[in-house]
Protein backbone atom coordinates (compact mmCIF):
# COMPACT_ATOMS: atom_id res chain seq x y z
CA UNK A 1 0.00 0.00 0.00
CA UNK A 2 1.30 3.41 -0.96
CA UNK A 3 0.58 6.26 1.48
CA UNK A 4 0.76 9.81 0.17
CA UNK A 5 1.59 12.71 2.49
CA UNK A 6 -0.84 15.62 2.42
CA UNK A 7 1.82 18.16 1.49
CA UNK A 8 3.07 16.05 -1.39
CA UNK A 9 -0.46 15.44 -2.60
CA UNK A 10 -1.34 19.12 -2.55
CA UNK A 11 1.78 19.96 -4.51
CA UNK A 12 1.21 17.21 -7.04
CA UNK A 13 -2.40 18.17 -7.63
CA UNK A 14 -1.88 21.89 -8.12
CA UNK A 15 -3.48 23.06 -11.32
CA UNK A 16 -5.69 20.04 -11.95
CA UNK A 17 -8.97 20.95 -13.70
CA UNK A 18 -12.24 21.05 -11.82
CA UNK A 19 -14.02 17.74 -11.80
CA UNK A 20 -17.22 19.26 -13.14
CA UNK A 21 -15.61 19.66 -16.57
CA UNK A 22 -14.00 16.21 -16.65
CA UNK A 23 -15.23 13.19 -17.88
CA UNK A 24 -27.04 -3.94 -15.61
CA UNK A 25 -28.54 -5.41 -17.89
CA UNK A 26 -30.67 -3.60 -20.47
CA UNK A 27 -33.62 -4.72 -22.55
CA UNK A 28 -33.03 -5.73 -26.17
CA UNK A 29 -35.78 -3.56 -27.64
CA UNK A 30 -34.77 -0.78 -30.00
CA UNK A 31 -38.07 1.06 -29.80
CA UNK A 32 -37.61 4.63 -28.52
CA UNK A 33 -40.90 4.28 -26.67
CA UNK A 34 -39.49 1.30 -24.79
CA UNK A 35 -36.12 2.47 -23.45
CA UNK A 36 -33.55 0.12 -22.01
CA UNK A 37 -33.28 0.61 -18.28
CA UNK A 38 -31.38 -0.42 -15.18
CA UNK A 39 -33.65 -1.80 -12.46
CA UNK A 40 -31.36 -3.45 -9.92
CA UNK A 41 -30.98 -1.50 -6.70
CA UNK A 42 -27.39 -1.86 -5.48
CA UNK A 43 -26.41 -2.30 -1.87
CA UNK A 44 -22.99 -0.77 -2.39
CA UNK A 45 -20.91 1.49 -4.59
CA UNK A 46 -17.25 0.49 -4.42
CA UNK A 47 -14.74 2.88 -5.99
CA UNK A 48 -11.19 1.54 -6.32
CA UNK A 49 -8.48 4.18 -6.62
CA UNK A 50 -5.67 2.41 -8.41
CA UNK A 51 -2.59 3.10 -10.54
CA UNK A 52 -0.62 1.28 -13.20
CA UNK A 53 2.49 2.59 -11.45
CA UNK A 54 1.67 0.97 -8.10
CA UNK A 55 3.09 -2.50 -7.45
CA UNK A 56 0.43 -3.15 -4.79
CA UNK A 57 -2.47 -2.49 -7.15
CA UNK A 58 -2.79 -5.50 -9.50
CA UNK A 59 -4.15 -7.68 -6.71
CA UNK A 60 -6.75 -5.01 -5.90
CA UNK A 61 -7.64 -4.72 -9.60
CA UNK A 62 -8.37 -8.46 -9.59
CA UNK A 63 -10.55 -8.12 -6.48
CA UNK A 64 -12.55 -5.36 -8.15
CA UNK A 65 -13.01 -7.63 -11.16
CA UNK A 66 -14.67 -10.22 -8.94
CA UNK A 67 -16.89 -7.59 -7.31
CA UNK A 68 -17.86 -6.31 -10.76
CA UNK A 69 -19.47 -9.68 -11.50
CA UNK A 70 -22.06 -9.13 -8.77
CA UNK A 71 -25.45 -7.59 -9.54
CA UNK A 72 -25.79 -5.95 -6.13
CA UNK A 73 -22.53 -3.97 -6.26
CA UNK A 74 -21.54 -1.09 -8.52
CA UNK A 75 -17.77 -1.57 -8.73
CA UNK A 76 -15.78 1.21 -10.40
CA UNK A 77 -12.07 1.50 -11.18
CA UNK A 78 -10.60 5.01 -10.96
CA UNK A 79 -6.99 5.37 -12.08
CA UNK A 80 -5.03 8.19 -10.45
CA UNK A 81 -1.98 10.01 -11.77
CA UNK A 82 0.22 10.83 -8.77
CA UNK A 83 2.50 7.81 -9.27
CA UNK A 84 3.28 8.66 -12.90
CA UNK A 85 6.67 10.04 -11.86
CA UNK A 86 7.83 6.50 -11.00
CA UNK A 87 8.45 5.79 -14.66
CA UNK A 88 5.10 4.90 -16.23
CA UNK A 89 2.26 7.28 -17.05
CA UNK A 90 -1.09 5.69 -16.25
CA UNK A 91 -3.00 5.31 -19.52
CA UNK A 92 -6.47 5.15 -17.94
CA UNK A 93 -6.49 8.14 -15.64
CA UNK A 94 -8.97 10.92 -16.43
CA UNK A 95 -9.47 14.42 -15.00
CA UNK A 96 -11.50 14.17 -11.84
CA UNK A 97 -10.29 10.85 -10.44
CA UNK A 98 -7.47 12.18 -8.27
CA UNK A 99 -9.52 15.18 -7.18
CA UNK A 100 -12.35 12.83 -6.23
CA UNK A 101 -10.07 10.74 -4.04
CA UNK A 102 -8.66 13.80 -2.34
CA UNK A 103 -12.19 15.13 -1.86
CA UNK A 104 -13.27 11.97 -0.08
CA UNK A 105 -10.34 12.35 2.33
CA UNK A 106 -11.41 15.92 3.07
CA UNK A 107 -15.02 14.85 3.67
CA UNK A 108 -13.88 12.17 6.11
CA UNK A 109 -11.26 14.43 7.66
CA UNK A 110 -8.64 11.69 7.88
CA UNK A 111 -6.21 12.74 5.09
CA UNK A 112 -5.95 9.11 3.95
CA UNK A 113 -5.07 9.08 0.25
CA UNK A 114 -3.28 6.00 -1.06
CA UNK A 115 -3.39 3.19 -3.60
CA UNK A 116 -5.00 0.76 -3.73
CA UNK A 117 -7.83 2.40 -1.80
CA UNK A 118 -11.46 1.29 -1.95
CA UNK A 119 -14.08 3.86 -0.96
CA UNK A 120 -17.38 2.23 -0.05
CA UNK A 121 -20.67 4.11 -0.40
CA UNK A 122 -18.77 7.37 -0.14
CA UNK A 123 -18.25 7.10 3.61
CA UNK A 124 -15.67 4.40 4.40
CA UNK A 125 -12.27 3.43 2.99
CA UNK A 126 -10.25 0.22 3.20
CA UNK A 127 -7.26 -1.31 1.43
CA UNK A 128 -8.53 -2.22 -2.02
CA UNK A 129 -6.87 -5.64 -2.16
CA UNK A 130 -8.63 -6.81 1.04
CA UNK A 131 -11.91 -8.28 -0.18
CA UNK A 132 -12.98 -9.19 3.35
CA UNK A 133 -12.47 -5.62 4.52
CA UNK A 134 -14.52 -4.37 1.57
CA UNK A 135 -17.36 -6.74 2.46
CA UNK A 136 -17.30 -5.59 6.08
CA UNK A 137 -17.32 -1.96 5.01
CA UNK A 138 -20.33 -2.64 2.79
CA UNK A 139 -22.24 -4.19 5.68
CA UNK A 140 -21.26 -1.46 8.13
CA UNK A 141 -21.94 1.46 5.81
CA UNK A 142 -25.38 0.11 4.93
CA UNK A 143 -26.38 0.73 8.54
CA UNK A 144 -25.80 4.44 8.10
CA UNK A 145 -28.86 6.58 7.53
CA UNK A 146 -29.55 7.56 3.94
CA UNK A 147 -27.05 5.23 2.23
CA UNK A 148 -28.56 4.26 -1.16
CA UNK A 149 -32.02 5.20 0.16
CA UNK A 150 -33.08 7.22 -2.89
CA UNK A 151 -34.31 5.23 -5.93
CA UNK A 152 -32.46 6.15 -9.12
CA UNK A 153 -33.38 4.91 -12.60
CA UNK A 154 -31.13 5.07 -15.64
CA UNK A 155 -32.60 4.64 -19.14
CA UNK A 156 -31.52 4.97 -22.76
CA UNK A 157 -33.74 5.47 -25.77
CA UNK A 158 -33.06 4.29 -29.31
CA UNK A 159 -32.03 7.78 -30.40
CA UNK A 160 -29.18 7.80 -27.87
CA UNK A 161 -30.61 9.89 -25.05
CA UNK A 162 -29.60 8.77 -21.57
CA UNK A 163 -31.97 9.86 -18.83
CA UNK A 164 -31.50 9.72 -15.08
CA UNK A 165 -34.66 9.81 -12.97
CA UNK A 166 -34.24 10.51 -9.26
CA UNK A 167 -37.14 9.89 -6.89
CA UNK A 168 -38.50 12.21 -4.24
CA UNK A 169 -36.98 11.91 -0.76
CA UNK A 170 -39.00 12.24 2.46
CA UNK A 171 -35.91 13.48 4.29
CA UNK A 172 -34.04 16.75 3.86
CA UNK A 173 -31.36 15.06 1.77
CA UNK A 174 -29.90 16.87 -1.22
CA UNK A 175 -26.86 16.40 -3.40
CA UNK A 176 -25.40 16.25 -6.89
CA UNK A 177 -26.02 13.88 -9.78
CA UNK A 178 -22.89 12.59 -11.55
CA UNK A 179 -22.76 10.28 -14.55
CA UNK A 180 -19.64 8.50 -15.73
CA UNK A 181 -18.90 6.49 -18.82
CA UNK A 182 -17.48 3.05 -18.00
CA UNK A 183 -15.43 0.60 -20.03
CA UNK A 184 -16.26 -2.90 -18.83
CA UNK A 185 -12.83 -4.46 -19.39
CA UNK A 186 -9.47 -3.49 -20.82
CA UNK A 187 -6.05 -5.13 -20.67
CA UNK A 188 -2.98 -2.88 -20.42
CA UNK A 189 0.61 -3.92 -21.11
CA UNK A 190 2.81 -1.94 -18.72
CA UNK A 191 6.26 -1.33 -20.14
CA UNK A 192 7.94 0.66 -17.36
CA UNK A 193 7.72 1.40 -13.67
CA UNK A 194 7.03 -0.93 -10.78
CA UNK A 195 4.73 -3.19 -12.84
CA UNK A 196 7.07 -3.40 -15.82
CA UNK A 197 6.42 -6.43 -18.00
CA UNK A 198 2.97 -7.12 -16.57
CA UNK A 199 -0.33 -7.14 -18.41
CA UNK A 200 -3.08 -6.05 -16.05
CA UNK A 201 -6.79 -6.36 -16.79
CA UNK A 202 -8.92 -3.51 -15.47
CA UNK A 203 -12.67 -3.78 -14.94
CA UNK A 204 -15.39 -1.10 -14.97
CA UNK A 205 -12.92 1.64 -15.77
CA UNK A 206 -14.28 5.18 -15.40
CA UNK A 207 -13.45 7.11 -18.58
CA UNK A 208 -15.02 10.47 -17.78
CA UNK A 209 -17.18 12.41 -15.31
CA UNK A 210 -20.23 14.52 -16.12
CA UNK A 211 -22.15 16.54 -13.57
CA UNK A 212 -25.80 16.40 -14.61
CA UNK A 213 -27.10 18.79 -11.98
CA UNK A 214 -28.08 19.44 -8.40
CA UNK A 215 -30.80 17.46 -6.64
CA UNK A 216 -32.88 19.29 -4.04
CA UNK A 217 -34.71 16.29 -2.60
CA UNK A 218 -37.60 16.51 -5.06
CA UNK A 219 -38.21 14.10 -7.92
CA UNK A 220 -36.17 15.18 -10.94
CA UNK A 221 -34.77 13.95 -14.24
CA UNK A 222 -31.58 14.72 -16.12
CA UNK A 223 -30.63 13.92 -19.72
CA UNK A 224 -27.32 13.41 -21.53
CA UNK A 225 -26.56 12.35 -25.09
CA UNK A 226 -24.81 9.02 -25.65
CA UNK A 227 -22.39 10.87 -27.93
CA UNK A 228 -21.13 12.91 -24.96
CA UNK A 229 -19.55 9.79 -23.45
CA UNK A 230 -16.02 9.34 -24.78
CA UNK A 231 -13.32 6.71 -24.31
CA UNK A 232 -14.98 3.72 -25.96
CA UNK A 233 -17.35 3.10 -23.07
CA UNK A 234 -20.02 0.42 -23.05
CA UNK A 235 -21.76 1.20 -19.78
CA UNK A 236 -22.92 4.22 -17.81
CA UNK A 237 -23.06 4.64 -14.05
CA UNK A 238 -24.87 7.37 -12.17
CA UNK A 239 -24.10 8.38 -8.59
CA UNK A 240 -26.32 10.63 -6.49
CA UNK A 241 -24.35 11.83 -3.50
CA UNK A 242 -24.07 14.51 -0.92
CA UNK A 243 -21.35 17.15 -1.30
CA UNK A 244 -20.36 18.28 2.21
CA UNK A 245 -18.38 21.51 1.87
CA UNK A 246 -18.06 20.86 -1.86
CA UNK A 247 -16.50 17.40 -1.54
CA UNK A 248 -17.98 13.99 -2.41
CA UNK A 249 -19.68 12.25 0.49
CA UNK A 250 -22.48 9.82 1.32
CA UNK A 251 -23.93 7.98 -1.70
CA UNK A 252 -27.70 8.44 -1.67
CA UNK A 253 -28.50 6.47 -4.81
CA UNK A 254 -26.86 4.83 -7.81
CA UNK A 255 -27.53 2.77 -10.93
CA UNK A 256 -25.75 1.37 -13.97
CA UNK A 257 -26.86 0.66 -17.51
CA UNK A 258 -25.38 -1.28 -20.42
CA UNK A 259 -25.24 1.11 -23.38
CA UNK A 260 -26.27 0.56 -26.94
Amino acid sequence: MRLLALVALAAGLAGLPDMATAQAPASDTADAAMPSRAMTEPKAVVELFTSQGCSSCPRADAVLGRLAERDDIIALSLSVDYWDYLGWKDTLTVPGNTLRQRGYAKSRGDRQVYTPQAVVNGVMHVVGSDKGAIERAIAKSRNQEGILAVPVQLTQTADGRITVAVADSPSNAHGEVWLCGVKKETAIQIARGENRGKTVTYHNVVRGWHKLGDWTGKAASFTLSRSDLKGGVDEAAVILQERPKGHPGRVLGAATLALK
